[in-house]
Order: structure tokens, then C-alpha cells, then sequence
């Protein structure tokens, strides 16, 4: 047998993948890394729409501070195989924190599925937590998340609490949906669907080209729906109107998003924010004008369209994100709650000591204020969202 013929029996050697990570700190790491990180979001079925490309640097942009970003990115043979976007804290204490502050749902990185252990060892590897006091706080973190893989193998202090509710319902017809309910409650709840029908309301997906009107229309009929009762303050700045109508106009084009305009009698009555991934859609925002309550089941008609749209997109579940609204309460939601994840070196446990017990009284405290003082809790909240949040 020749040599060449020996070689060509010889099984096929194998190199194993280069694994490499990297450590951006460029405040336009974000726009550089879109079109990659658009492409791993696809690849990583925990992703969430404030995951998105879109949602992230939209946010870095209006609400970051320059030299304060940090991206950790893991590939695999060049190929990105995990991301994330931290911003770094101020202070003396300093640290990492997620990005979107208080107006995200979902806190979360970036892991292909096909390989996302081993890509999550990597990436807490990567993580720079060295001293003491320099922790890695991310909150609002579903039980699933791509980050719970990064906790695992994480070898340094850390730290689980429970965050905020977070409730779901299966998205299938509305008339499969009743069932849940008790039988009077879903009779009352008929009659109002069917009043909406007869009462002629006009419903449309707004193409992306329109969406920047169309939520306009939502900030101003938001307001107005409020205005009574206070709204968040932060939703009356110019820099939420500008994310939201960035980041949202990215996702409408790309499938991640919907926004319908309700009209009756020729005006437009109602516009509702709907946020889409592969494991459940998002009722973000709606602005509804406070007639439209005097003559219509406000929820009934926001909640059939989100419904509609969710089916339709073969998601399986319809988010209703945070809060504990009555509105929500009819469904009869399956609730569950997201977490608070804290991260620190190894051997910090002095450090990590305060860290959680400064964790637990906030709860604490927040738990006491909701169930004795609801109002105060409420004033104490708006005045916390009129700080900035970058």
C-alpha cells in the first residue's frame, strides 16, 4: 500500500474549536456588534425582545453614560457564541448592572443553544470581578434565562433573591382562554367582547414606516389615561419617546414588535405596544382616551388584539409582564416570579454578606410598603423614577 493510500485510510484528525473571549469598553460596541448579535439572539432560544439589537443600543444611547459600558463576548472558531452589556457603576463601590434600569422586564445574555454550556463557562470566566466590592448585580431574571448558565459556573460568591411577578397565559382563542375563568366571570367578560364587535371598533397593525406616529399617539393617549392618577414620570421625557420609537421601529421590521391602533367612529381611540420573541409575547404599553372607557372594556379590547397577534405567530404564551393589575387578575394568570442574580469574587464573603443583607431589607421594606402603605410606596416609586437611569 502506497503512503498516500495509508494516509487515506487513516481516520480524519479532528482539531478542537478555539474558544476566545473579549472584553469591549467602545460606546458604540453595540452598533459595531448588531448584525452579529441580532444573528446569536436567533440562536438562543431564551432570548427576549429587550435582548434585541435594537432594544439595547437604542437604550445605550439615550440612557448610558460614555465609558461606562462594558460588553463581554465569547466565540467559538470566531464565531460569536455569547454576549452581554453591562453597564459599569459609579461610585466607590462600583460593580456591573444590567442594561434598561427600570423600564425592562427581562434581564438577560446571549448563549448559542448549540453549545451554550461550555459558552456560559467561558463567559463567567470572563467576567471582571476581581476585588471585593466589585459585584455583578442583574435584575429581573427569569428562571430560565441564558444568564442562570453563567451563575452555575460562576466560581466566586453568589446570590439568589426573588425579584418581581411576572404572570402568563397560554396564548390560544379567546373563547379557549374563558375556560379559565369561573363560568359568571366569562359570561360578563362575552358580553363585553361582543359589545366591542357591534360597537364597530377598527383595528390595524401599524408597518414600521408608522410607527413613530402611531406612538406618539400612544405617549399621548398614555397620558391622558393617567393624568388623574399620575404616570410614571419618566414616560412624559423626550428621551423615553425617543428610545421606545427607536427601538420599537426596529422591531416592528423585523418581526419582534406590533403596535395596533384602535379607531372608532373615524378616531383613533386606543394604540397598544405588543412585544414579540420565540417564547412568549409582551403586553408592553398601551395609551387608551378616558372616554373610551365610559363606552367599552378597555382591557377586553387591548387584550383580544395582543391575543389575536400571539396566536397567530404560533407564540405559546402571552406575557402580561410585571405587575399584579386587576385587569390582569381576570384571566386567572399563571404567575411566576422573576429573580435577582448577585455575582462577586471569590472569598468576598464580607462583601457578599452586606450585599445580600442590603438585598433583603429593600425587599423587606418594599414588601411592607405594597401590603400597610400602597400610596406611599406609589410616591416613594415616582420619586425613585425621576432620577436618571443612566
Amino acid at each position: 500500500m502506497s503512503t498516500e493510500a495509508r494516509r487515506a485510510a487513516l481516520p480524519a484528525q479532528t482539531t478542537a474549536p478555539a474558544w476566545t473571549t473579549e472584553l469591549r469598553v467602545e460606546d458604540d460596541a453595540l452598533d459595531v456588534l448588531a448584525e452579529e448579535w441580532d444573528a446569536l439572539a436567533a440562536r438562543c432560544r431564551t432570548a427576549t425582545f429587550f435582548q434585541a439589537a435594537d432594544w439595547q443600543r437604542s437604550w445605550w444611547r439615550h440612557y448610558g453614560r460614555p465609558g461606562r459600558l462594558l460588553v463581554v463576548l465569547v466565540r467559538r472558531d470566531g464565531r460569536l457564541v455569547g454576549a452581554g452589556a453591562f453597564r459599569r457603576r459609579g461610585g466607590p463601590l462600583g460593580g456591573l448592572t444590567g442594561l434598561g434600569g427600570g423600564l425592562v422586564d427581562y434581564t438577560d445574555v446571549l448563549l448559542d443553544d448549540e453549545c451554550a454550556d461550555r459558552a456560559a463557562a467561558e463567559f463567567a470566566a470572563a467576567l471582571p470581578l476581581t476585588r471585593p466590592w466589585h459585584w455583578l448585580e442583574l435584575r429581573e431574571v427569569h428562571p430560565e434565562a441564558a444568564v442562570q448558565r453563567v451563575y452555575e459556573h460562576w466560581h466566586g460568591s453568589r446570590r439568589r433573591h426573588q425579584d418581581s411577578l411576572c404572570q402568563y397565559l397560554p396564548a390560544v382563542p379567546m373563547e379557549r382562554l374563558l375556560k379559565r375563568v369561573p363560568g359568571k366571570t366569562a359570561q360578563r367578560s362575552r358580553v363585553k367582547l361582543r359589545k366591542i364587535a357591534e360597537a364597530g371598533v377598527k383595528v390595524s397593525s401599524t408597518p414600521a414606516s408608522e410607527v413613530p406616529q402611531a406612538l406618539e399617539g400612544l405617549l399621548r393617549l398614555h397620558f391622558l389615561q393617567w393624568q388623574a392618577r399620575g404616570v410614571t414620570p419618566e414616560h412624559r421625557t423626550e428621551r423615553f419617546a425617543r428610545h421606545l420609537t427607536e427601538s420599537t421601529t426596529g422591531l416592528v421590521a423585523t418581526g419582534r414588535a406590533a403596535v395596533h391602533r384602535f379607531h372608532l367612529d373615524g378616531q383613533l381611540v386606543a394604540v397598544n405596544l405588543l412585544l414579540l420573541c420565540p417564547s412568549f409575547g409582551g403586553l408592553y404599553m398601551y395609551g387608551a382616551h378616558p372616554v373610551l372607557r365610559e363606552r367599552l372594556d378597555i382591557a377586553g379590547l387591548l387584550f383580544s388584539a395582543a391575543l389575536e397577534e400571539t396566536v397567530g405567530a404560533e407564540i405559546p404564551l402571552l406575557g402580561l409582564l410585571r405587575g399584579q393589575e386587576p385587569y390582569k387578575q381576570r384571566w386567572r394568570p399563571d404567575r411566576l416570579p422573576n429573580q435577582r442574580l448577585l455575582l462577586g469574587p471569590a472569598g468576598a464573603a464580607p462583601a457578599a454578606a452586606v450585599r445580600a443583607a442590603a438585598v433583603r431589607t429593600r425587599q423587606a421594606v418594599a414588601h411592607r410598603l405594597r401590603t400597610r402603605f400602597p400610596r406611599l410606596k406609589e410616591a416613594l416609586l415616582a420619586r425613585r423614577r425621576r432620577r436618571p437611569l443612566g
